[in-house]
């Protein structure tokens, strides 16, 4: 199986770079300065569960991507979803098979617009991982997981491909007969986690410790349950209640990745995570007061950054 995957990042080099560690056929599509990179110091990965250096990964460029392959792995940021189609399009051919890693559910219409909906599959992946300052991948915790799937719930045989290259990689990679339920209790949990610690400015234990703090989590948590409802996704399952546990655990320093962006100035999701609840929200009638004012602070954050 040709596997691409799209960007050297922290996920996908991450989770591309297990996969040519145990011998798949991957190439990496980047942008120069990462070609440059990875030429000179190659893919660097730490790890609690191992480090290695790979040296000269396969790397293409997209202005010369010009043959289809079997798989392409798509983990950037909502914000730079278009161009990333543009970049990886010619990738694409007839039975090509898009696995998406994003959060939330908007990018998913968005790809299916353009590759229709049988190229594409569900996703989600459970890690923590970054760039540090020398542009090596940083695993932060041993949590690794990727979970795919047929979003009609059925176990395909290009999934079982799909899990077979992946097995080698070691990271937990799975196939799911209920990959949109999944992506669903994973977007409730992270859109709670988002909202709470970037209006407030600070990690879970600290809103906890102060009046209403428990209040608020849970209201937004609500919110978002509500929604995920409305859709037919109400989330019960053992992935929630551990995320609900994640979200009242006393003295917890947890954040979300968008907080972290928010204090490092970076671009953030906001309209992918959160405003898309809200839409969801009034198309079902479902009120969302305290997404309103998350979302009313993002933007405003957005303005500022100009």
């Amino acid at each position: 199986m040709r596997i691409l995957v799209v960007g050297a990042g922290a996920i996908g080099g991450y989770f591309g770079g297990r996969m040519l560690q145990a011998g798949r056929d991957v190439t990496f599509l980047v942008r120069p300065r990462r070609a440059t990179e990875l030429a000179s110091a190659g893919l660097v990965i730490k790890s609690p569960n191992g480090d290695v250096t790979l040296t000269a990964p396969p790397i293409v460029q997209a202005d010369k991507l010009d043959t289809a392959f079997d798989l392409v792995l798509l983990s950037c940021k909502a914000f730079d979803l278009e161009d990333a189609i543009a970049s990886f399009a010619p990738a694409v051919g007839p039975k090509t098979v898009i696995l998406p890693l994003l959060n939330g559910m908007r990018h998913l219409d968005i790809l299916d617009q353009r590759f229709g909906s049988n190229a594409v599959l569900g996703g989600l992946c459970a890690i923590a991982v970054t760039l540090n300052e020398h542009r090596e991948v940083v695993q932060l915790a041993p949590m690794q997981s990727l979970g795919f799937g047929e979003r009609d719930g059925k176990i395909s045989d290009r999934v079982r491909a799909i899990a077979d290259a992946m097995s080698g990689g070691k990271f937990g990679a799975a196939a799911s007969a209920q990959i949109i339920q999944d992506m669903w209790e994973k977007w409730v949990f992270l859109a709670s986690l988002a909202a709470s610690t970037c209006t407030m400015r600070a990690p879970v234990g600290h809103i906890l410790a102060a009046p209403g703090g428990n209040d608020f989590i849970l209201g937004i948590l609500d919110e978002c349950s509500a929604v995920a409802a409305a859709e037919g996704h109400s989330p019960t399952g053992p992935f929630f209640e551990r995320a609900r546990g994640m979200l009242t655990a006393e003295g917890s320093q947890l954040t979300a990745s968008m907080f972290r962006d928010v204090k490092a100035g970076a671009r953030v999701e906001a309209d992918h995570i959160i405003g898309d609840l809200i839409a969801r929200g009034e198309a079902a009638k479902v009120p969302v007061p305290k997404l309103r004012i998350t979302y009313t602070h993002l933007k405003t954050y957005e303005n500022q950054r100009g």
